[in-house]
């Protein structure tokens, strides 16, 4: 199958995040150097395939860029070609668009490094005929057919030292401090960095939390030795009986936007410590997405953009690369998007937490 393949194309869909490049400096060079293929980068995800926009990618382009974040192609969470939005805001399925342009570039293969939604839209394209393979892609760690997705240690680590930090701020003051992270409805990223960052609450969207139970442990911080409290919360949690608070609703190719968790939290406390306790309230955002990866993001990355185009090489296409235990496997990309990977609320990880006293308000 190898002797058949000339040229592949590479693209990165959906949000950005640390080691989109160490994967597209796997794919050219292990294309390149095992191959001697033609690699095409596709640029602003599907968009670049609906607008022809591309260029191609030698090893002199990718130079350098293992150490950087973000992604030289560029990425768009809105390019879905099944339900493209145009500039009037009208929707039309452009997929055979697509279809035509992977024609008319010879492409014989097409690395689609994304997560859930990006990898769903290469799933319905392979069935369209697009010799596709997926690299699964998300700060979240919510794909349910990897044991990890890259971006997600650096994501955490940077959380991680937020809380680092804020630790040493609120213990001068006296202060609780509450620090809202990504995740969207996975709370993997805000269980991970409030262990490692020493958390006194963790709440997720897995576990809807008691305010009262809350309180109760920011208050016993408070009756103690500590004197101050740090709270983890991510953005998808939401109190018992509540839905999640949002910032834009979705449309126009857009998911919703959520975020806002963290201020309300800060309030509750804020309320039920009668006023006399100093509430403050960071949202890291973006931060997580950004800066330079990990060296576990970075190999993991480069191991998936080899074993990607294996794949390719050996015609087993329709499938996604994916990490069980320490080593690196594939499954079809119907499997990989039939299911969120969420945090399983009385699962080793939850448990060690409330072993350490940590309170997930319940």
């Amino acid at each position: 199958m190898a002797q058949q393949i000339k040229r592949i194309g590479v693209l990165t869909g959906g949000g950005d995040c640390p080691g989109l490049n160490a994967v597209i400096r796997g794919v050219v060079k292990s294309a390149s150097n095992l191959y001697q293929w033609e690699i095409i980068g596709i640029e602003d995800g599907f968009e670049g395939l609906i607008k022809d926009k591309n260029r191609p990618l030698t090893q002199s382009d990718i130079k350098g860029i293992l150490t950087l974040g973000g992604t030289i192609l560029g990425t768009t969470n809105r390019g879905n070609p099944f339900d493209f939005v145009d500039q009037d805001g009208v929707k039309r399925d452009l997929s055979s668009v697509v279809l035509e342009n992977i024609k008319k570039l010879s492409l014989d293969g097409l690395v689609v490094i994304g997560g859930d939604g990006s990898l769903a839209i290469a799933n319905q394209l392979y069935k369209m005929g697009a010799p596709v393979v997926g690299v699964p892609k998300t700060i979240d760690n919510d794909l349910s057919a990897t044991d990890v997705t890259f971006g997600f240690d650096t994501a955490v680590n940077t959380a991680r030292d937020a809380l680092d930090k804020l630790h040493s701020t609120a213990e001068s003051h006296h202060r609780v401090l509450v620090l809202e992270v990504m995740g969207r409805y996975a709370g993997w990223i805000a269980l991970h960095a409030g262990i490692a960052g020493g958390a006194d609450v963790i709440l997720i969207p897995e576990i809807p939390f008691d305010r009262g139970k809350v309180c109760d442990k920011v208050r016993r911080r408070f009756q103690g030795k500590a004197g101050y409290a740090i709270a983890v919360v991510a953005e998808g949690a939401k109190p018992l009986g509540e839905e999640v608070i949002t910032q834009a609703p979705a449309g126009k190719g857009r998911l919703e936007r959520l975020g806002g968790i963290g201020n309300r939290v800060g309030n509750d406390i804020a309320m039920c410590m009668g006023g006399d306790i100093d509430v403050r309230v960071t949202v890291l955002g973006h931060i997580q997405r950004g800066g330079t990866p990990s060296a576990f993001d970075r190999i993991l990355g480069t191991r998936f953009g080899y074993e990607a185009i294996e794949l390719i090489a050996r015609g087993e296409f329709g499938k996604m690369v994916c990490l069980k235990g320490q080593d690196i496997q594939s499954v079809a990309l119907e499997e990989a998007v039939s299911r969120m990977k969420t945090v399983p609320p009385d699962g080793q990880m939850v448990k060690t937490a409330e072993a350490l006293g940590i309170s997930f308000g319940r």
